[in-house]
Order: C-alpha cells, then sequence, then structure tokens
C-alpha cells in the first residue's frame, strides 16, 4: 500500500515539474491572426493598425485581450438562436483563450520557424486580377468640414454585350471620407437618375426626408419594394464589409448598354481629400444555371418620436413567385438598435431568419447564409427595425428631434438588403413587384 501512495506521489510530483506549454505569437496566435484578423487589419483595409507581424501586433497585446473578451472583436451581431452563417466571424473559445494566455503571460514572440507562411493578398482586391476596372471619371473633392449631401456618379460600362458577373467588389481611394457607396446598374431605357451627366456630381432633389405626400402615420406596417424601375443594386461598399461573390453555377446580371451610378456618402473628417472610387468586376467563365439579384425592402415614411427609446418600424415585401435567400444586410443610421429579418409562410408558419439585438452602425456586416433559404410564393419577407431615440443612446445627436428618413446620419433608415437567387430566365421584378397602391395597417 505505502509503495503504491508513493508511486502515486511521484507521479503527481513529475506532472507539478513538468514545464508549462508556452504560448507563442508565431506558433499559436499568429495562425488566428491569419484566419480572423488580417483580412482587415493590413495596410490599405480600414482597420485602424495592421496585424500582419509580431512588430505590429505586439503593442496590441492587452487591447487584443479585452477586443476577444468583450467579443467586441471580431465583429458579429447575429443572435445565434436564428440561422446559420457561413461568414459567422464568432470566435471559438479555444481561440480566445490562446490570445488571452498570449498576453497574459509576456506577449512573446516565439521561435521564428514557428510561425506559417505569410498569406498573399491580393494587391488592392479582394477578388482577385479584375477583369474590368471601372473607376469615377474624375475624383470628387471631400471638403475638411461641412455636409456632403449623397452624391450621384454615373459610369458608362461600355458592355457591348451582356455580361455575367462572378465577383464585383467596390473600392474607395479615399476610405477615410467614404461612408459607404452603392453601386447600381441602370439599364438603358431606364428613367433612373436620368439627368446625371457622366462624371459629374449630381444631386436629385427631393432627397432629403419623409416624401412629403406621406402623411405622419406612426407605426405601420407598409408593403414597399425600393427599387427603381430598370435600376438594380450590384454591390456595396461598407467599412469591414465583403465583396461580392456568386458560388459555382451563379452569376449577376449587367446587361448590355448599361451604366453604372455610383451612390456615394461622403463625410468631411477634418482633412480636404479626393476620392475616386472604383469597382472590380470578374466575369462568370461559363454560362450560370441561376441568377442572383439584390434588392431591398424599406419604409421611407417613418417618423420616429423624440425621445423613445424602443420604437418600432415595419416594412415588407409579398414574394410572387418561389425563390431563396442567400443574404441579408439590415441598414439603420445612428439611432438602430435593433433588426430584424422574419418571414410568414402560406401556411402562417413563421421564422426567424436574421436577428441583430444590438444593431451596431459602425459595424454593417452582410450576414450569408450557411444554406440558400427557399421561400414559397406568396411568403411575406418582413423587416422589424427599433430605433432608440432617448438621452441613453451616446450616438443619438439630439434626442427632442422628431427623426424622419433621410440620407444623413442624424437623419433615419430602415433598409433591409437582400440577395435573392432565381431561375436564370426569370425577370427580378417579377418576384418582388409591389402592389399598385402601397399599404399601411396601423397598429
Amino acid at each position: 500500500m505505502a509503495r503504491v501512495i508513493a508511486l502515486g506521489l511521484f507521479a503527481v510530483l513529475a506532472m507539478s515539474a513538468a514545464p508549462a506549454v508556452e504560448t507563442t505569437f508565431n506558433k499559436d496566435v499568429l495562425p488566428l491572426l491569419q484566419k480572423n484578423c488580417q483580412e482587415c487589419h493590413r495596410p490599405g483595409e480600414p482597420a485602424p493598425m495592421s496585424l500582419l507581424t509580431y512588430k505590429e501586433a505586439r503593442p496590441w497585446a492587452k487591447a487584443m485581450r479585452t477586443a476577444v473578451l468583450t467579443k467586441k472583436m471580431p465583429p458579429w451581431f447575429a443572435d445565434p438562436a436564428h440561422g446559420k452563417f457561413a461568414n459567422d466571424r464568432r470566435l471559438s473559445q479555444a481561440d480566445i483563450d490562446t490570445l488571452v494566455a498570449w498576453a497574459d503571460s509576456g506577449a512573446k514572440e516565439g521561435n521564428p520557424t514557428d510561425a506559417p507562411a505569410a498569406i498573399t493578398f491580393a494587391e488592392g482586391w479582394n477578388i482577385g486580377t479584375p477583369d474590368v476596372i471601372l473607376k469615377m471619371p474624375t475624383p470628387f473633392h471631400v471638403p475638411a468640414s461641412g455636409t456632403i449631401d449623397y452624391t450621384w456618379i454615373l459610369v458608362p460600362t461600355g458592355f457591348t454585350e451582356d455580361k455575367w458577373i462572378e465577383k464585383i467588389e467596390v473600392r474607395p481611394t479615399a476610405r477615410s471620407v467614404v461612408h459607404h457607396a452603392v453601386l447600381y446598374e441602370r439599364e438603358a431605357e431606364s428613367s433612373f437618375m436620368k439627368k446625371a451627366i457622366v462624371g459629374e456630381p449630381f444631386f436629385p432633389p427631393g432627397r432629403k426626408g419623409t416624401p412629403p405626400a406621406q402623411k405622419d402615420t406612426g407605426k405601420g406596417f407598409f408593403e414597399f419594394q425600393f427599387n427603381a424601375k430598370g435600376a438594380e443594386i450590384m454591390a456595396v461598399y461598407v467599412p469591414g464589409g465583403l465583396p461580392y461573390e456568386c458560388k459555382p453555377g451563379q452569376a449577376r446580371l449587367m446587361k448590355a448598354g448599361s451604366d453604372l451610378v455610383y451612390q456615394m456618402h461622403y463625410t468631411a473628417n477634418g482633412k480636404a481629400t479626393d476620392d475616386q472610387t472604383e469597382v472590380g468586376i470578374v466575369f462568370a467563365k461559363r454560362p450560370p444555371r441561376e441568377r442572383v439579384f439584390n434588392t431591398f425592402v424599406a419604409n421611407p415614411y417613418l417618423r420616429i418620436p423624440p425621445e423613445d427609446p424602443n420604437f418600432e418600424v415595419r416594412a415588407a415585401l409579398t414574394l410572387q413567385e418561389d425563390a431563396e435567400v442567400l443574404a441579408l444586410f439590415p441598414h439603420m443610421h445612428v439611432r438602430g438598435k435593433a433588426f430584424e429579418y422574419r418571414v410568414t409562410y402560406p401556411t402562417g408558419e413563421t421564422e426567424v431568419l436574421l436577428n441583430v439585438p444590438k444593431y451596431d452602425f459602425n459595424w454593417q456586416l452582410t450576414y450569408q447564409l450557411k444554406e440558400p433559404k427557399k421561400l414559397p410564393k406568396g411568403t411575406i419577407l418582413e423587416c422589424i427595425a427599433h430605433f432608440d431615440n432617448s438621452a441613453n443612446n451616446p450616438a443619438n445627436p439630439d434626442p427632442k428631434q422628431t427623426v424622419p428618413w433621410g440620407d444623413q446620419t442624424w437623419d433615419e433608415m430602415l433598409a433591409g438588403f437582400i440577395d435573392f437567387v432565381v431561375p436564370i430566365d426569370f425577370q427580378p421584378a417579377d418576384l418582388v413587384r409591389p402592389k399598385p397602391a402601397i399599404k399601411a395597417e396601423l397598429k
């Protein structure tokens, strides 16, 4: 018995004497950064610091520790109770523990031979080398201060035949002053932005605030689809966003004779600068089997009352044919609090596709479904947004104001972008064509 106890004691002592496994940058942390962080944390991308090397990352060790423990980084806001997403950015608990252990143990570099090979990023583009690059013809001057209205820039494609797009990416040349950019395709016969002149900034009238023909109806349910006739959203740029890439056998259509219309939201940052945003396009190598297109659901008649901490606004569309949803991108401004995509099937059953309970205006993410969601004809796709117009919202410019729809960040929006996939010969307008009149059913 004594011998057994002695052997057990020896084993315990031997284990306690074994050296602790050391967590180092090269062996443990760098692989995590390459997988989860370097897409944004590198020169030319939106993150404020580069994390490509130990020298760059070491000063930020404590900040990285705090960011992963609080789940501030990587940014991801989807409620895990609803939906599974292919681009889920959340770190595993094991990854969090590794970064914390590295910071707590002195943030050591380790053996250089343990480091994985550096990732080679495409120079200037995340989609690889584009087949064509279409740039704003002239730079737009952003002043050091003041308010810049939404600016529209017309750029001809020069396409003499229909083009199927596999990848498309919008890249500003002065990201520090570009709040976001929306890229439209305007068909040859469309009246959308018809008064715009190639290369000249265009400021369409009537885009400020709530449309004057609409009365102040307060909370309501609006059936409304917001794409202009003959125009289609091809891509959106927001800081930290992803380029638009189609799966094999799928592509976006850009018709012969179409123009591109850049909708630019510039914000002055104290330093005058010029921007000449460009778009890179990779064409599909084979004829696609399915067509991908983007639309969005909106309620442009919202009016958020003063000092309301949780005002609800809704918007919806009814599918006129079967379709599949690929991705969801919620958009609000600084009073945005929460955003939900919900479907009601023809059977009456409901399902939440995406819930963002803590919306963050500074991180407007696209949520790519892990598997396409099939929606039958007659399904109602609803966006439910909540706004905090109270003094408790630190980003609120003025809680005493009634807030209408508007372009600027001190106005508000409810816009739920959706990527659909449909058969190749299907016309997108037939899927989401609104009823002849907008209906409002007050609660």
